[in-house]
């Protein structure tokens, strides 16, 4: 059984979720035109407070404008793993993925 996703209790794991700015956008050349496959941004957490978290939602969701702290909702928020290895040691990335970001 492959483990694809996880589905974070948003409540108990991020708390209050608060818009912190844009973070990446990924592209890739299609057919000799620029698309854009999905876009990142930074979070507040009143939670997971030693960093940011960064959210990634597809392209389907569009560019989103909020200001700058205000409170916003994941819509179906999800976790994936990333593994990776450097010398001898291995390390994982979590990766929080949603459909869409909207005001709370």
């Amino acid at each position: 059984m492959e483990l694809k996703h996880v589905v974070p209790n948003m409540e108990k794991t991020f708390g209050n979720l608060e818009y912190a700015g844009e973070g990446k956008v990924e592209q890739r050349r299609i057919n000799g035109r620029m698309t854009t496959l999905s876009r990142s941004y930074n979070l507040y957490s009143d939670i997971q407070r030693a960093d940011d978290v960064e959210v990634i939602l597809p392209q389907e969701a569009g560019e989103k404008f909020f200001e700058h702290e205000e409170k916003i909702k994941l819509v179906n928020a999800r976790i994936t793993a990333e593994g990776y290895k450097i010398g001898e040691r291995g390390f994982t990335n979590y990766i929080l993925h949603a459909d869409d970001m909207v005001k709370s």
